[in-house]
């Protein structure tokens, strides 16, 4: 089965469980929450400053899904809806905490799998040092598109920005990170 092949199947399962929870079967939302759970810690552990943050952050990003789903409309991708849910609330989060760590040591500490070994790891760190040299918007863009692996439709969404805007604001960023990591 291709990607495309299985997105098309997560899309229509995603809708049918959206169906059934909005139709009184609440317990179609361990599933959707199971389809979704590991992305959106991943994305989570991106924009906090450590784990129990992130997890807090999942959490959150999980009961306003739930808060919220009445008013979800399938206008576009659910996972679209999903992500600008968990980027509010990860600002949110952001606003309430005094004291951050830099981006590099969070991810040296969270991201990284042991089973990686050394050269992911020091990759990793590169990588985050690089994005320190992004602003906020552009960071947060290679951030959905190569971190979560996310269309350019759907950061558009997500980013409510313009399809043009994010192609171009993108390609900036990645020939910025090029330039700071050579």
């Amino acid at each position: 089965m291709t990607k495309r092949e299985w997105k098309g199947v997560i899309v229509a399962r995603e809708d049918e469980l959206i169906k059934q929870i909005k139709n009184g079967r609440r317990e179609c939302l361990d599933e959707l929450i199971s389809l979704y759970y590991p992305a959106i810690l991943r994305y989570c552990l991106w924009h906090m400053p450590d784990r129990e943050s992130a997890l807090d952050a999942t959490q959150e990003t999980f009961l306003k899904l739930v808060r919220f789903l009445d008013k979800y409309e399938n206008r576009g991708t659910f996972r679209s809806f999903l992500y600008r849910i968990a980027a509010n609330t990860c600002i949110d989060f952001k606003r309430r905490q005094t004291v951050t760590e830099p981006l590099s040591e969070t991810m040296a500490e969270t991201i990284c799998s042991p089973e990686n070994g050394y050269q992911a790891v020091e990759d990793r760190q590169l990588l985050a040092a690089a994005l320190t040299h992004l602003d906020d918007t552009a960071r947060e863009l290679v951030l959905l598109r190569f971190g979560q692996e996310l269309t350019l439709r759907e950061i558009s969404d997500i980013a409510e920005l313009p399809l043009r805007t994010v192609q171009t604001r993108l390609r900036r960023a990645v020939k910025r990170l090029r330039e700071v990591m050579e």
